[in-house]
């Protein structure tokens, strides 16, 4: 298996992180200067890692949720240290959805039952539904998305006959996972010239293609809004696609993790789960469905905490039973986690002590997003021989970048990616680290990376302009 996002190119920066902070451990005759001060982590979207502040509310409830009462909510002056909404939620969470246990012990495998109900209020009012739409026993918390992920496939991957639809491009955890069960990705193409959309005809065109090579095709994943494209889909592409997925049998893998990071005024998070209901399909029984969410992005972007969980729609109790089974080999999801995913589903609310200042924190942590998407959208469409669609939504950006045909040929004399060439070259260069696009796979000829746009606003105007000149010095060393 391959998980690029940590892989070579980042290894690299790390190396060199090393060499800038701590000189002393290499040897006097080993030792390299660099053009640079500092490495620009933009590999990963890890909030937290490059300077973004965390919101204060949850950090409060959470604090005093680990305290023993004596020196936390049953202090005697604990109201002079912290809002009386954080002691009130913090008080509920120990002693009634943690039984009175705290956050030391084990909690029901799929979490406590009063936070899945919490999850439920969530997906029912993002999405119109009326209550009891959702079942609190169909609901799973997890460490992050990426452990519910990895246990679906599992549960999914039988033998190396099985298939699993991913999108071109797509997060690495799918087609690693994939690997690792011995199964068979089977790609399907986003349209770039189109803002990354998809479109029936080549859904249809992959998954005729697989079953012809004899591949059993039962799954399908959906990432919106997308990573590492950004693109957030329409209500129409949605619905196209659980209409695809019901036809075919096919179950549906909605990672919906950003659903918070949309920039663009014109666009919108629809779930699948809308989706749907509002096709008919739940009510017809006719799709399998299984969601992810994540504390991890958002405007929370607290990936440490390893706070998530996913919906099931649609699939059997039988089938159910063997997830719990598989939730119950692990124990449980850790406590902090779940109780951040509690957090966030279900905040302040209006008239509560924290209410205002919760969110003007997650305002001012989505405005500097929006900006700093529109920076580096923008500036790297401004670069010669770039192409970058816009950042609709999510933390990426994945431009395409036009490089020389004698890079091309070094890179492939070599037996590495020209684009992961490329990435090298613009660490060793300018200390900014990208993932190379060859990582997240594309077209056959396309060359590029893909960088959040996490960093201050100051960092990504000075990394686009480092950018732009290392490019340029680039074609001319491969021009000559």
């Amino acid at each position: 298996m391959e998980y690029a996002v940590r892989g070579k190119v980042v290894i690299a920066a790390d190396r060199i992180h090393d060499e800038l902070t701590n000189p002393q451990s290499q040897p006097h005759h080993l030792r390299k200067k660099h053009p640079f001060s500092h490495i620009v982590y933009t590999n990963i979207g890890n909030p937290h890692s490059v300077g973004q502040s965390p919101i204060t509310w949850p950090r409060q409830v959470l604090a005093l949720a680990d305290l023993p009462n004596d020196v936390g909510i049953d202090h005697p002056k604990i109201h002079e240290l912290f809002p009386k909404d954080a002691i009130e939620r913090a008080r509920y969470i120990k002693e009634s959805a943690l039984e009175g246990y705290g956050t030391g012990a084990y909690s029901h495998s799929q979490g406590p039952k009063l936070f899945r109900q919490e999850i439920c209020d969530f997906i029912e009012k993002r999405d119109g539904l009326d209550a009891g739409s959702c079942n609190p026993d169909c609901i799973f918390m997890t460490n992050g998305a990426s452990s519910a992920i990895e246990m679906i496939l599992t549960a999914l991957i039988a033998d190396t006959s099985c298939g699993v639809m991913i999108p071109i491009p797509q997060y690495p955890i799918y087609s690693a996972t994939i690997d690792l069960l011995g199964g068979k990705k089977v790609g399907y193409y986003l349209n770039e010239e189109k803002g990354w959309d998809m479109n029936t005809e080549e859904l249809e065109r992959s998954l005729a293609d697989a079953k012809a090579q004899g591949i059993v095709v039962n799954s399908f994943v959906l990432i919106n809004p997308g990573n590492p494209t950004g693109q957030v889909l329409s209500r129409q592409a949605i619905k196209r696609i659980v209409k695809f997925c019901a036809k075919h049998r096919l179950v549906l893998l909605a990672d919906e993790v950003y659903q918070e990071n949309v920039y663009d005024e014109n666009a919108e998070f629809y779930s699948c789960k809308r989706a749907a209901v509002e096709t008919g399909l739940v009510k017809e029984d006719a799709l399998e469905l299984i969601s992810f969410h994540s504390t991890s992005k958002g405007l929370l972007g607290e990936c440490g905490r390893r706070g998530g969980y996913m919906e099931l729609e649609g699939v059997d109790r039988d089938v159910r039973d063997q997830l719990y089974k598989m939730a119950s080999a692990g124990l449980c999801s850790n406590i902090p986690g779940q109780i951040m995913t509690s957090l966030m589903v279900r905040g302040p609310k209006r008239g509560d002590p924290s209410y205002a200042s919760y969110q003007r924190e997650k305002k001012h942590v989505f405005d500097g997003l929006k900006r700093r998407a529109k920076i580096a959208s923008d500036g790297f469409n401004a670069i010669p021989g770039f192409s970058c669609q816009e950042a609709q939504g999510a933390m990426y950006c994945f431009p395409a970048v036009s490089l020389p045909d004698a890079a091309i040929r070094l890179a492939q004399e070599n037996g590495m990616a020209p684009d992961t060439m490329y990435a090298v070259s613009l660490l060793e260069k300018t200390g900014i680290c990208v993932v190379p696009a060859s990582g997240f796979g594309q077209e056959k000829g396309r060359f590029g990376f893909r960088t959040t746009f996490l960093p201050s606003e100051d960092e990504m105007v000075r990394v686009v302009d480092a950018v732009k000149r290392h490019h340029e010095d680039f074609c001319k060393q491969f021009s000559s």
